[in-house]
This record gives structure tokens, sequence and C-alpha cells, in this order.
């Protein structure tokens, strides 16, 4: 049994701690107001079996508001004054630097909170720790200087999350669409070297892995490219390998025609081979500011291709993409394993969806490659054109920014759609649940909690607007000044870029099932339940068109994937409203408007019930399956694509993809207890280190492979199948 320090380390439970605060508070008082040390031993023991009942560990102010609880129980009101006064001091001597232990605990690798934050971070690497310094520093500044003390109180309450308070004292945006089109055929600049269009398909991709590794250190999100800025220079090496070709076989005097379209054609497949893997290993193996790879999503759209030659090229390079996929990459034993990025999505369309369509062959490709390494994800055309309409009533089809963040639609001053080059400014995601359970199933009392917790999220999210306005293109020049997201000034603001819909800003929700579960008694799959689901969704957008009204900012309803936050959340309500059947007894929250992973739902029916809650959550909306194996099963993997393609807009299927390096088992590493812990473990050797199991999940979007926390641990143990 263990307990949280304030540093974030974790230490075992101690007992006599408690009975010897208990007893100086006691001796403190008036002898004729203490109590027995048989009621000090008795406050202790109910604490201890507390925590030994509890499922995940308490931290150091759980169990100090336990024992203030049990001294009032006993009406012991003076030596519980002098205990809570006692805290309060030792409260105010933390206060002045609560940095440096944070810091040193993380170097050590002894902050539990911190090690788990991430599943796609490893605390053990100095590029990582470095990163988490500057962090907690950041989140010193923000929360002394730079936020309003009710925001941040919000925040510590798990009322609101304010994302990313570790990178918010600079001036840093979210996630974006990358202009990889403007920066290859205009050219741009990396680290003050000019960059030109390249001559070849090869170089392209080169040229794009440095783009995507100097983007993702100067923003903190998710950024995506889209393989269709690269066709075009497929092309462009044909050309020169022709050329190349027809002089090699002169000198042997062969001009047949075939044999060089054969030849230059063989050529150029390798090009395109090399290519692709530049982008698939630069990416895994490209260390970012942070610490981390790129968080990269690549989209793979056949009918953004803007003529039959460009969609052949396209054809090709995913075709490749998903090749090597499904390969994978080596991991230090040299065994071929999932890896978490680039992130891939496929576009379902009508030249793609049927047996009888010319790139058929594509889509069983990606079956194949989402049965073997749970990517890609989809986006169907014919639903994404329906949800996606401008102001000039044309349906888009684009790619997420990252694992699930959309840009709103958007018509520049010529009348012409918009989206690569468009960003993320930021995100505060409300606490459904907090919000039912303050109002205690008083609908009445719900909703006006409701405004006043979407108004604290309001103000929030404009602290974060405020903080980029007035930021120079200076302090990103890649994103700025060269082409990533726009081509400014030196010297010149971003502030045109935050304003009229060219940027969104996010109001994040979670916990939509509990919400519901808790106010209506039922979940929300449910007929009698559902129109209170989907009013709460439509109230969150009204609220949202109202902020964009008042300000011309383009505030957007975003599905937050908690990560780290599902665990603080699931506490957090745990120590305001105790533990409630069915809504705060997880130690997690279900994400955004999701089934709750343990509701058993069959597949069909979850994507369906699902979309209508997409088409309401237009800043952001993924939606998932958890499958079995399905490596020898692609027609049911098939099937569920059709489905997708014809009743929702963006899903992905779970499937499993591990290792165990002590024994070569690579089925399904299982979840199991240990001593009221949750550890991962190979069901054919027992092995449990984590070192030496390659475990790859759906964490969020994302794939994680890092490991999480309690929170997130126990949300995997309970996905039921939905095929």
């Amino acid at each position: 049994m263990r307990i949280i320090k304030r540093s974030g380390a974790e230490a075992p439970f101690d007992i006599q701690k408690i009975i010897v605060a208990l007893t100086k508070a006691n001796e403190s008082v008036a002898e004729t107001e203490r109590v027995s040390p048989e009621q000090i031993q008795s406050i202790a023991n109910a604490v201890e079996a507390a925590a030994s009942a509890s499922t995940r560990a308490f931290s150091v102010e759980e169990i100090q508001d336990m024992v203030e609880n049990g001294l009032m129980q006993i009406r012991a009101f003076s030596v519980a004054r002098n205990y809570i006064t006692y805290r309060y001091t030792r409260a105010l001597v933390r206060k002045s630097n609560t940095t440096d232990d944070q810091i040193l605990t993380l170097i050590e690798c002894n902050n539990e909170e911190v090690k788990q934050e991430n599943s796609n971070k490893n605390p053990t690497v100095n590029s990582v720790q470095r990163d988490y310094m500057a962090g907690e520093v950041s989140k010193d500044l923000t929360r002394r200087i730079l936020l309003p003390e009710e925001i941040v109180a919000a925040h510590d309450q798990g009322i609101i999350h304010f994302h990313d308070a570790d990178y918010f004292a600079q001036h840093m945006h979210n996630c974006d669409l990358v202009n990889l089109e403007d920066m290859l055929q205009n050219g741009t600049v990396i680290s003050g070297t000019m960059i030109e269009t390249p001559h070849s398909f090869s170089t392209a991709c080169n040229i794009a892995t440095q783009i995507i590794a100097q983007v993702a250190s100067n923003q903190y999100g998710g950024q995506s490219i889209s393989l269709t800025h690269l066709a075009p220079f497929v092309d462009v090496s044909r050309k020169k390998i022709r050329k190349e070709v027809v002089e090699e076989l002169a000198t042997l005097g062969i001009t047949d025609e075939d044999a060089i379209h054969k030849i230059a054609e063989k050529r150029l497949r390798e090009e395109v081979r090399r290519g692709i893997q530049t982008i698939q290993y630069q990416v895994v193996t490209l260390l970012t500011t942070n610490g981390q790879a790129p968080f990269i999503t690549v989209f793979m759209y056949l009918n953004e291709a803007r003529n039959a030659q460009e969609k052949a090229d396209l054809a090709m390079i995913i075709e490749e993409t998903l090749l090597q996929r499904i390969q994978g990459v080596k991991n230090e034993s040299g065994v071929w394993i999932t890896p978490a990025f680039p992130k891939l999505i496929y576009v379902l369309e009508p030249d793609n969806i049927s047996e009888d369509q010319p790139y058929w062959y594509l889509t069983e490709l990606s079956a194949k490659c989402t049965a073997k390494r749970m990517v890609p994800d989809y986006i169907s055309e014919k639903k994404m054109l329906e949800f996606k309409v401008d102001k000039n009533g044309e349906g888009h089809c684009y790619t997420c920014m990252g694992c699930r963040s959309f840009l709103t639609p958007y018509v520049d001053e010529n009348g012409k759609p918009k989206y690569y080059g468009r960003f993320n400014q930021g995100v505060v995601t409300i606490n459904l649940v907090d919000v039912a359970l303050s109002s205690g199933a008083d609908e009445e009392k719900f909703w006006k909690i409701f405004d006043e917790r979407l108004d604290l999220c309001y103000r929030a999210l404009l602290c974060r607007h405020n903080r980029l306005k007035g930021t120079l293109s200076d302090a990103a020049p890649i994103l700025w000044q060269y082409g990533a997201l726009a081509r400014l000034k030196k010297g010149e603001t971003i502030d045109k870029l935050l304003y009229g819909g060219y940027s969104t800003i996010s109001l994040g929700y979670a916990g939509l099932y509990e919400c519901v579960k808790y106010m209506t008694g039922k979940s929300h799959t449910s007929t009698e339940a559902k129109p209170f689901a989907l009013a709460v969704m439509q109230h969150m957008n009204d609220r949202c068109k109202e902020w964009k009204q008042k300000h011309n900012i383009d505030f957007s309803l975003y599905g937050t994937p908690l990560e780290s936050t599902t665990y603080k959340f699931a506490k957090c309500l745990q120590q305001r409203f105790g533990v409630i059947e069915g809504v705060t007894d997880k130690n997690y929250i279900t994400n955004s408007y999701h089934v709750h992973v343990a509701e058993e739902i069959d597949a069909f029916t979850k994507l369906k019930f699902e979309s209508e809650f997409q088409q309401l959550s237009p800043g952001g909306a993924i939606s998932y399956i958890e499958v079995p194996n399905m490596t020898n099963n692609i027609p049911a993997v098939l099937s569920v694509m059709k489905f997708i393609y014809e009743n929702i807009m963006y899903a992905e299927l779970n499937t499993k993809s591990d290792y165990c390096q002590e024994c070569g088992f690579d089925g399904e590493i299982r979840i199991v207890n240990d001593g009221g812990k949750l550890v991962w473990k190979c069901p054919k050797c027992g092995n449990r280190d984590q070192s030496k199991l390659n475990v790859a999940r759906r964490t969020c979007g994302y794939i994680g492979t890092q490991y999480w926390n309690q929170g997130r641990t126990q949300e995997i143990k309970e996905r039921v199948l939905h095929l």
C-alpha cells in the first residue's frame, strides 16, 4: 500500500505518521479537550482501512482530509482546529517554492505523476527530463503570475482542465495543418539555411521530415501533413530517371519504348520506397526539443489529387506507406513491432470503397494494415462533406490536426476554401461530471451551474488567446515566416491569424456518459437519456457561437482526448463527492461523448450512435471500436470500413500489437492486479518488466507505447470488445 507525496513521488503508507501528527495536535490543546490514545488509533486505523480498500494510491492531501473528518466525527473540535492550523502553516511554507521538489523527483525518476503523464515520453531520458524541468518552471509561473486565481483553483479542483500549462509561459500554440505544399513548391528556410524546391521525390521526403521536426519543436500539440503534397515530386523523379535510362540504353543501342518505361518505373518505385522509408524512420527516430518523436499525422486522400497522373502517383505513395507500416519497425532486439508514429489516416471515397473501383486494392491493404498495426484510421469523405460545409454551402474533406482536432470550414478573402497553414490556439476542458454532481441531479440547478462553468472556461480560453496576441513571427520563423503556417514579415505579429476563423480555439469536454448517467440514471445510449445528452452538446455549441460572434474568434467544441487528466478528474470527483456507483467508482472518466468502455454494444450500433455526437463536436471528434485479433479476418475489417463510409465521419479500430522480449510472445500482453496496482504481464512467461515489454495501445487517438497512469490503465483493462 502506497501514497503519493506532494512532490509526486510514491512512498509506502505509514500509519505511524498519522498517529504522530494527531498526538502533536492533541498535546497542543487543553487537557480537558484532548482525545484518548485509543481514539487517535481508531482514526488512524480508519484511514489505513480506506487506503487499503482503494484501487489507487491516495495523496497526502486526501489522507489529511480523512484525518480532519475523523476528528470532526468524534467532535474533537479543538484538536481538529490545531491540526488544520498546522497543516495550513506548512502549506504556506511549501507555497514559497513549489518547484524544487518536483524537479528533483522527476530527475531521479521518482515522480509517478510525471512519469506516466504522456504515454509516448520516456521520463528516464535526459531530453525528456529537460523538457519536464522547463515545464515545471512554466507551470509555476503560470499558476503564480499568468493565470487568475479562480482559474488555477478550478483547475486544481478538477472543475476544468487548463491544458498544457507546462508550455503556457511561452507564446506557443497547440496544433496545426502544415502547408507542406507551399514549403516544397516555393522553398523554405530551416535553421537559417535556404531550402529550395526539391528536384526529386526522395529529396522532398527528406525535406518533409526536417520540416516536421522543426514544426514539432515550435509548438506543443500534433501536426498533420498530406501525402498529396509529395505526389508532384514523383513525376519530377520520373522524368529525371527516364532521361537517365534513355541515355544509358542509348549507349547499348536500345531504343525500345517499352523497355525504357519498365526500367524507369522500376527505378521510380525504388525511389518512392526509399523516400517513404525516410519518413518512417526519421519520424520514429527524431527527438524534438521536448524529448519525443513528433506527434505527426499523415493524410492519404486520393481525391485531393489535381489530375489523373498525380492521383496515380499518390496511389503509389499510399501503397508504399501502407506496405512499410504493415512491416513495422525493429525494436532494439531486432523484432518488428508497431511504432506509435506517424499516425495514418485513409479517406474512404467512391473510387476505393467497393470491389469494382480502381483503388479498392488500397482499401484492402489498409484493412490488413489496421489489423496488424492499428492504423490507418478512417475518414468518410461522404459524411465529412455533409458535416463540414462552408459559408458558400460547399462541403469539404480534410485531415484533422494531430489525432482529432478539426478546423472549422473557412473561406479566404478570395472566396477559396483554406485548411493547410491553419492552426488551433489551445484548449480548456470542462468536467461535465462535476457539473452534474454539483447540481445534485436537480436539472434546473444543472443548467445554472453549467453556464457558470462554461463562463469560467470562456475566461480561461481568452487567457490562452491573449497569451498569443502580440507574438512576433520571429518567435518561430519556420511557422510564421517560412510557410508552415504563414509567410509574415520579420517583426510582424501573428495577430491577424487569431481572428476571423483562420485559427480555432477549443472548448473541450469530458465525461458526457457519467454526467448523463447521474442526471437520468441511464446511459446516454438509451432512448430516454439520449435527448438530454444531445441537449448538453447543443448547449456547449450555442455558447461557442455566442463567444465567436462577440470576439470574432473561432471558438469550437472539442472532444477532449484525456490521457493523464482522466485520472486527475476521477480522483478530484471522488474527493469532492465520494464514490457513487456507475459515476465516480472508476479511476477514470469517459472521454468526450464516447460510449462507456465497459458498456456492451456492437460495433455498428456504437459507430452509428456516436456519429450524431461527432456532428455536434465540430472542433474535434474521433470514435473507435475495440476488436480482437483481426489479421485472419480481413473481410470483417472491410465490412466495418464500408459501414464507416456510410455512417460516421471519423473512426478507428483498436487492435492489439504487443511483444515480450523475454520469451518472444507476440500476442496480447495482459493487465493484472499486483498488490493494488495494475501492471502489465506477459501471459506466457509472466514477465512484468516494462522495459522488456513492447505494448502498443490506443490511448486517446494516438497510439501510446510508454505505459500509462493507473486511471488510464484501468480504462484500457475494462474495454469490452465490440466485434
